[in-house]
């Protein structure tokens, strides 16, 4: 009988032992997904036009904060759609993408959205808020 309660007291001790445990532990790494499933603690954000998850500091175009004032810099991304007429805009500190149309001109190869205007200047980009230029490449 003394071997019985022992017993019993022994695995209630191992049984709350191992629950706290598991409650004390972190998550691991890219554990934390989105609802489309992308691993944002391996870098992953979703993107509408490529329709998966991707790194935006794998992407082509980074464009660059042209605030110098700050004592940190920080990067936009953009990707094209395939027929590059929408144009996806990730900004720093920001939660999802947003899109941007074209606007075909006889000068230039604009983008826009709101207040948002992105245009292509030879081989470089510049992204204008309310015209005014926050990132270029």
């Amino acid at each position: 009988m003394k071997n019985a309660k022992f017993l019993l007291t022994a695995m209630t001790v191992v049984m709350f032992s191992t629950s706290a445990f598991a409650q004390l532990t972190p998550k691991g790494a890219g554990s934390d997904k989105d609802e489309h499933g992308c691993k944002s603690s391996a870098g992953y954000s979703f993107s509408v036009l490529k329709n998966d998850c991707v790194r935006l500091f794998e992407e082509k175009i980074q464009l660059k904060d042209t605030d110098t004032k700050k004592s940190y810099r920080s990067n936009a991304t953009v990707i094209f759609s395939q027929d590059e007429n929408q144009a996806e805009l990730f900004l720093p500190a920001a939660h999802g993408s947003l899109l941007l149309e074209k606007e075909a001109t006889k000068k230039a190869v604009i983008y826009k959205k709101g207040q948002y205007t992105l245009t292509k200047v030879k081989k470089s980009y510049v992204l204008k808020l309310a015209n005014k230029v926050v990132f270029k490449s």
